[in-house]
C-alpha cells in the first residue's frame, strides 16, 4: 500500500509540475505578445512622427515644354501626342497659325477626344462639342476650352508654356479674344 501512495504523490507532483511549466510558458508568451504589441505601437507612432518633418512633394509635368519644329505640323491638323503627359494638344490652323489648348472640358473637367472625321472635339461625359479653335457649339459646356501661351524657343522649336493661360470667354472666339493665343509663323 505504501507504494501505491508515493506513485500517488509522484503522480501528483508530475501534474503539478507540468501545470507549473504550462503556465510559465503561457506566461512567457502572453509577456511577448505584450512587449511586441507595445514596440510595434511605438514603431508606428515614431515612423508618423517623422514622416511629419519631410514635405509632400507632388510630382507634376513640366509647366514648360518643347513639341518639336513648326514643319512637324501640317495645316489643319490637331496633334494629341502631348495630350496624356501634359494635357495640352497642339493644333495648326489651315491659315498655318498655331495654338496649344488644355485638353479639358470646361463643363466638369473630363478630357474630350477629337473626332478627325467630324473635325471637332466631344467630351465622353456629358457630350459637349467643341470646333477644332475651342469654342464650344453643343452640349453642357458653359464656355470655349482654356489656351497656353505658345512661342518659338532659342533652337526654333514650338515651346509650350502653361503657367500663362488664356481662359475661354462665354461665346467668343479665343483668338479674337486674345490674339497673343495664336503664334503665326
Amino acid at each position: 500500500m505504501k507504494g501505491h501512495h508515493e506513485e500517488k504523490a509522484v503522480h501528483g507532483t508530475t501534474h503539478a509540475a507540468a501545470g507549473q511549466a504550462e503556465s510559465d510558458s503561457r506566461r512567457q508568451f502572453l509577456n511577448r505578445v505584450g512587449w511586441a504589441s507595445l514596440a510595434g505601437f511605438l514603431a508606428i507612432n515614431t515612423a508618423a512622427f517623422l514622416r511629419f518633418f519631410y514635405p509632400r512633394v507632388l510630382f507634376e509635368p513640366a509647366s514648360r515644354f518643347k513639341v518639336g519644329f513648326p514643319a512637324d505640323y501640317p495645316p489643319g491638323t490637331v496633334n494629341s501626342q502631348y495630350q496624356k503627359e501634359f494635357g495640352t494638344w497642339i493644333i495648326r490652323l489651315q491659315d498655318g497659325s498655331f495654338f496649344a489648348m488644355e485638353s479639358r472640358c470646361t463643363h466638369l473637367g473630363c478630357t474630350p477626344s477629337w473626332m478627325e472625321a467630324q473635325k471637332k472635339f466631344k467630351c465622353p461625359c456629358h457630350g459637349s462639342g467643341y470646333y477644332i479653335t475651342g469654342l464650344n457649339f453643343e452640349g453642357p459646356a458653359p464656355r470655349p476650352m482654356d489656351r497656353f501661351k505658345l512661342s518659338i524657343a532659342e533652337d526654333g522649336q514650338l515651346q509650350v508654356d502653361k503657367t500663362i493661360k488664356y481662359p475661354g470667354i462665354p461665346g467668343k472666339e479665343s483668338g479674337e479674344v486674345y490674339p497673343q493665343s495664336l503664334l503665326r509663323v
